[in-house]
């Protein structure tokens, strides 16, 4: 009997015991957690809202500071250039104020509030102003990939101003604050580049680039400020006391109302954007998956419409009904966009066929061209032939006739082959009379010369000419350009 509570005994132990490890290890890995990442007892609350008070100040040097960087933001983002407009994130003075809104708000703060909002507001307006002079003034406007990118804003976006705003303001509170963190966090929430982007929405006229740009400006800044809010908030930071108990209820109803203000847009911005994320995302699966994969379909461009829950698809050619049954259905099995009206446009005169078939006809057409173009060149050559027989013949007809007639189809083929300079020949007989009494018929020959030829040699060839003429002639009597 004492054996088997002894036995009995001995199981309960080891049991135990792996209980006992087991707590411990989670109580201690809690507690190494607990230290790892508190960062209470390194905050320095008196310096933190004294240095983001600092930072809200908006005059003199930091205005033109403001300028400068707007001026390096918008010549980066003009010349497409990543390193330009990460050096003018750098030296940008907006974050002190979005920093200031969110603390005034956390500690019950109404006049830091009111001084950061004119501050901001300022600093907005003359970004703004400053962008849009330098791309109204600049003859170079083109569209490139770093303005297209602050245009429409995504999930990533909030999300990077959400973290990239808890980084800044656990940096701040710090004892001895972490200046590399502050840049990297410059950097990554880039608050310059969309509002050099939104004046460059105002000076060209493009109203969409303009509010895409300024949609992202809000969203980093509310979302820096909701930051900041929630770090001050969980640690604790004493909030202003007023002497007057009316005031005090007064400025923390209305630093409440302007909290509540901040963070509903902040909600709702985060579920709007992120189910057009969401519908972005899907939508490309299915161009990429659907269309893009299928060699047999051209898609010459395609256009989403959030707005009115529709996709256009513009084909070059002709779409089957059993590709377009096939299509439709596809989407279906997207979510987000399976109940989106699908439009499809095709350029049916394009076609893969018929542009065949048109091809076809032209090269028929052009052997029929061929052939009738050859057929007019040998009737050509025919008409040549038959010509040259009867001048032939006519010259020989009037040779047998009059044996000093002169043959001058032969004549003005070996003077062009001798002279190539003459460019036209004439013949014809020339009643001529010396005594008035007797008439003879002298055979008379014009010949006009190039106009560049000069006269000294048209004067010598000539005679070489003539001199050829009578020897070749039967007749001994010529006038060649009205000289005997």
């Amino acid at each position: 009997m004492e054996e088997q509570t002894n036995n009995d005994e001995s199981g309960v132990q080891p049991k135990q015991t792996i209980q006992n490890d087991v707590k411990g290890l989670l109580t201690r890995s809690i507690k190494f957690l607990t230290e790892l990442l508190d960062f209470r007892d390194d905050t320095d609350q008196e310096a933190t809202i004294e240095a983001i008070k600092g930072d809200i100040a908006f005059k003199g040097a930091t205005a033109w500071i403001l300028i400068c960087s707007i001026f390096v933001a918008s010549i980066g983002l003009n010349a497409d250039s990543t390193a330009v407009v990460i050096g003018a994130m750098l030296i940008s003075p907006l974050m002190g104020p979005i920093l200031g809104i969110g603390m005034s708000i956390a500690i019950n703060d109404i006049d830091t509030l009111k001084k950061s909002f004119i501050n901001l507001a300022t600093m907005i307006i003359l970004s703004l102003l400053t962008a849009f002079l330098f791309f109204f003034l600049f003859p170079l406007r083109e569209e490139t990939s770093e303005l297209l990118g602050r245009v429409k804003p995504d999930i990533r976006d909030v999300l990077i101003a959400f973290f990239g705003g808890l980084a800044l303001i656990i940096a701040r509170t710090k004892k001895g604050t972490i200046a590399s963190v502050i840049f990297g966090v410059a950097i990554a929430t880039a608050l310059m580049p969309p509002l050099c982007t939104a004046g460059y929405g105002l000076a060209i006229g493009n109203l969409d680039y303009f509010l895409g740009a300024m949609y992202l400006f809000i969203i980093n800044t509310i979302f820096i400020a909701l930051a900041t809010f929630i770090v001050l908030k969980l640690l604790g930071f004493t909030m202003i006391r007023y002497v007057n108990s009316v005031k005090r209820k007064r400025i923390a109803r209305l630093t409440s109302i302007v909290a509540i203000l901040v963070m509903i847009p902040a909600i709702i911005t985060f579920i709007r954007v992120y189910k057009e994320s969401v519908i972005n995302a899907n939508y490309k699966k299915f161009i990429k998956d659907e269309i893009l994969a299928n060699k047999d379909l051209w898609l010459q461009r395609e256009k989403l419409d959030i707005a009115n829950g529709k996709i256009s698809l513009f084909f070059n050619g002709a779409l089957t009904e059993a590709t377009e049954t096939f299509l439709r259905n596809e989407l279906t099995t997207y979510n987000k966009i399976d109940q989106y009206k699908l439009i499809i446009n095709e350029n049916k005169t394009r076609s893969y066929d018929n542009l065949s078939q048109s091809l076809e006809r032209a090269f028929s057409d052009l052997d029929e061209k061929d052939n009738v173009i050859d057929g007019l060149h040998k009737q050509i050559e025919a008409l040549e032939k038959t010509i040259t027989g009867l001048n032939n013949r006519i010259e020989q007809n009037t040779q047998d006739k009059d044996k000093n007639s002169i043959p001058f189809n032969s004549v003005m083929k070996e003077v062009k082959i001798r002279y190539n300079e003459i460019t036209s020949m004439s013949f014809s007989n020339t009643l001529f009379s010396k005594d008035f009494i007797k008439v003879d018929t002298i055979p008379e020959i014009k010949i006009t010369w190039r106009k560049k030829l000069p006269d000294s040699l048209r004067i010598k060839k000539e005679k070489e000419l003539r001199a050829w003429l009578l020897k070749e002639l039967p007749s001994r009597k010529l006038i060649v350009n009205g000289k005997k």
